[in-house]
């Protein structure tokens, strides 16, 4: 399916002292992610935010029609460059077969131009948008409360939410995506905070009958549904009931068993077999990841040996999403090398395919095979959460009579590279992995 990467992280404009041109700096680092095996570039939100405190990361727009051109909330580009810039990145990123998300921040809006008096609620509150690029103006019609539906989902912060079943906030919202679409050039969507509205929203878009160059255009679509298992995959089958093009979701359940794999000591490797997460209950809707923007706060991000978790979300199943901080500013890519991401996302594009089958696990080891599909061969992945030895033991695997050569591997303590293993005639094999480390065999 791919490999997404998240161009960005909180406030990275500023941390990278690219304030106005992150994207040319992304645009710079494509050819190399293309080559490596990335194959789709997540974006910020792109169009003017509010500004309020300064320039900010997208996520309380104003104007969805300025992407970088209007000179309005303190500057004619976003925090992040011009509209012009965004479209290079897009051609460059075209031109190396990767596609483009677009972030999708409609659940609320912030830096109203005017306040005004809503008489359903009988308060004042800033509603009325007068954004330059003259597109999806608003008033408190637009709006929650409103005279089209008693409940809002849910609520972000104090910014007033659209109201989506207002017919003509429903139809400027279709009319936004197609403009990005079919005029910019995104390829797809990430949709924020799905929880505050109904899932007829992102269904309609996810169905909206695109035109591209003349030709028919699904765009594709990830939801960010921050929940248990059971919930995520409730919302994705609402939202996917009787669609033509459905919608997946980040497997935040899976990411927080992840982490515990990394930071909780003692941790038992038989609970990536027991943990409840969208990639055990419905794979081919996960997306999966390690680290995320919002996940910056004291506590929350994973602390030890991250690249375990990253080797296991570019073996299995899913749809594998890698950030840009921990590639680039934490390191963690290792270009060059068989020990980081970038040995992982060649792996991953190269061997994985088909269904994940366990082998064995117990509490410190984990032996997993892909089957293979079409030109993937499929894998076989080895997870060692002793710190203080090898670990291994014989599986029986798919391939017969077959050389089996470590294609990527990682350890705390041990990076030799670890031993070609053979297959009998019966499949068998010994697998190992180093202390604390994990190894993916190919067949050779």
């Amino acid at each position: 399916m791919g490999v997404m990467m998240q161009a960005f992280y909180w406030d990275c404009p500023k941390e990278e002292r690219r304030e106005f041109a992150w994207w040319q700096y992304v645009q710079e680092k494509i050819p190399s992610l293309a080559k490596t095996g990335f194959t789709s570039l997540w974006l910020p939100p792109a169009h003017k935010a509010a500004n309020i405190f300064g320039p900010s990361m997208g996520y309380d727009p104003y104007d969805y029609y300025d992407l970088g051109e209007f000179d309005q909330k303190g500057s004619v580009p976003t925090w992040f460059g011009t509209k012009q810039a965004l479209l290079s990145l897009m051609e460059t990123a075209h031109r190396n077969q990767m596609t483009v998300l677009a972030d999708m921040v409609i659940n609320h809006n912030s830096g109203a131009d005017a306040t005004e008096h809503n008489p359903v609620s009988g308060q004042t509150r800033w509603t009325r948008f007068t954004p330059k690029s003259g597109k999806f103006p608003r008033d408190w019609q637009s709006f929650h409360p409103s005279m089209y539906e008693s409940w809002d989902e849910g609520t972000f912060g104090d910014m007033p939410d659209l109201s989506h079943r207002n017919p003509y906030v429903y139809a400027e919202i279709l009319k936004l995506t197609r403009w990005l679409v079919e005029e910019i050039g995104f390829d797809g969507f990430r949709y924020d905070f799905v929880k505050g509205y109904g899932a007829g929203t992102v269904a309609a878009i996810q169905e909206y009958r695109y035109l591209r160059e003349g030709q028919p255009f699904k765009p594709y679509g990830v939801a960010e549904f921050w929940d248990g298992a059971r919930a995520i995959e409730h919302w994705v089958n609402l939202t996917n009931f009787s669609s033509a093009n459905p919608v997946d979701a980040f497997d935040f359940p899976l990411r927080e068993t992840l982490k515990a794999l990394c930071d909780e000591f003692g941790f038992s490797l038989r609970r990536l077999t027991e943990a409840e997460t969208i990639l055990r209950l419905q794979p081919h809707s996960a997306v999966t990841f390690v680290e995320n923007h919002d996940l910056r706060d004291e506590g929350r991000p994973i602390v030890n040996d991250k690249l375990l978790a990253y080797s296991y979300i570019l073996t299995h199943q899913g749809y594998p999403c890698v950030f840009w901080k921990d590639y680039y500013n934490f390191n963690l890519a290792l270009e060059g090398t068989p020990h980081g991401i970038s040995a992982l996302v060649r792996a991953h594009q190269t061997y994985a395919g088909g269904e994940a089958q366990t082998l064995f696990v117990d509490d410190n080891l984990y032996i997993m095979q892909r089957s293979g599909y079409e030109q993937n061969p499929g894998l076989l992945y080895v997870l060692n959460n002793r710190g203080d030895s090898w670990n291994g033991q014989w599986v029986n695997t798919r391939w017969k009579n077959t050389r089996l050569t470590p294609v990527a591997w990682w350890s705390k303590t041990d990076l030799h590279r670890p031993q070609d293993q053979h297959t009998d005639l019966n499949g068998n094999a010994s697998l190992y992995a180093p202390p604390r480390g994990f190894c993916i065999y190919a067949p050779a």
